[in-house]
């Protein structure tokens, strides 16, 4: 029987929900990046990241190459860039929204005093 769609979408979102890959994919937008690279920008175990980049990879949400002794990673394609700004366009709402709440709070806090 085949998956719906809104179990794929949510396994997808699930794939996305670690934060060294999520890192991983917003250092990739600005284009491809040997492996020291990555290791030198995120601060994690090398294994660690060898981990997160087997489960990018094999989800095809990010390729490599190999040149020489050094692998390279790419993004598969531009959609997950487009992706990483949505999320980040999304998040900036999402806070800005809260600051407003704040800010009327505390003007209902002073207006009480």
């Amino acid at each position: 029987m085949p998956v719906p769609l809104y179990q794929a979408k949510a396994e997808f979102f699930r794939m996305l929900g670690h934060p060294v890959r999520i890192r991983v994919l917003e250092l990739l937008q600005g284009g491809p990046l040997p492996v020291r690279d990555l290791l030198a920008s995120i601060e994690v175990e090398p294994s660690a990241l060898s981990q997160q980049l087997a489960v990018l990879r094999r989800s095809g949400i990010v390729n490599s190459t190999r040149e020489g002794s050094t692998v390279v990673y790419a993004l598969a394609g531009g959609d997950v860039a487009d992706l990483m700004r949505a999320a980040r366009r999304i998040l900036t709402e999402m806070l800005s929204g809260q600051n407003e709440l704040l800010a009327e709070l505390r003007e209902a806090e002073v207006a009480a005093q």
